[in-house]
């Protein structure tokens, strides 16, 4: 199992994990899910058979680094609040959910193993933020090149309500209202984009909890690599 290092209230905490999950399609909001389901549809993207759905992804890809190696060009983020189920207790993060676009498009799941899973390197205890849940709010950035210059640009932006509760995610997920598993990381969904999918030098993720005034967040790079072929 990988073991990742997370600060926690500022004191470190290890994180063996065991198992990695990206929920998809997890609004809360019906026709919000047929918005996001429409979006990817555009480029390529078979509608799902079941909503949400849970892809198994390698645990391995489960990354706090901030430099990330993708295959060619078509690869981006989305920003999403990660659960990570922990012997001290169930914690939330924030992370990217680097996805291969071009393999998405004739295959989900295949493209959800391409890419790392980029993962904010500070966690909260779940139950510090149970209380005020619905006020945290996601937000991404992205950086992309246009005529030689770099423009950041907000690239999504919205309240967790856009998103299935944490409760109510996991019961699904188990088909029980059992607690999160230990060992196990969950990514779970994602807003619209506010201008076009696609991949950015930059991506930057945050978590915002408006009530204790604080934010999660990260930033990473991704290299392509080029092709052998």
């Amino acid at each position: 199992m990988p073991k990742l290092e997370f600060l926690v209230d500022e004191r470190p905490i290890t994180a063996d994990i065991r198992d990695l999950i990206i929920a998809g399609w997890t609004g809360r909001d019906a026709a919000a899910v047929e918005h996001h389901i429409a979006e990817l549809q555009a480029i390529g993207v078979a509608r799902p058979r079941t909503v949400p759905c849970f892809y198994r992804c390698g645990a391995n890809l489960l990354t706090t680094a901030e430099h990330l190696d993708v295959t060619g060009p078509d690869s981006s983020g989305e920003v999403e609040f990660v659960l990570l189920s922990l012997p001290q207790g169930l914690f939330v993060g924030v992370g990217s959910d680097h996805t291969d676009r071009k393999v998405e498009a004739y295959g989900v799941t295949v493209s959800k193993q391409m890419c790392p899973k980029p993962v904010g390197p500070s966690l909260w205890r779940f139950e510090d933020v149970k209380p005020h849940w619905d006020s945290l709010i996601l937000r991404s950035f992205a950086t992309r090149r246009t005529a030689g210059n770099a423009e950041r640009e907000l690239y999504q932006q919205g309240p967790v309500t856009k998103m299935l509760a944490p409760n109510d995610l996991t019961s699904r997920y188990l088909k029980s209202t059992a607690t999160l598993p230990i060992g196990i990381a969950m990514y779970c969904g994602t807003l619209p984009v506010l201008t076009t999918i696609g991949g950015a030098e930059k991506f930057e993720i945050e978590l915002e909890d408006p009530i204790r005034n604080r934010r999660l967040t990260h930033s990473y790079e991704a290299r392509i690599l080029p092709y052998s072929d």
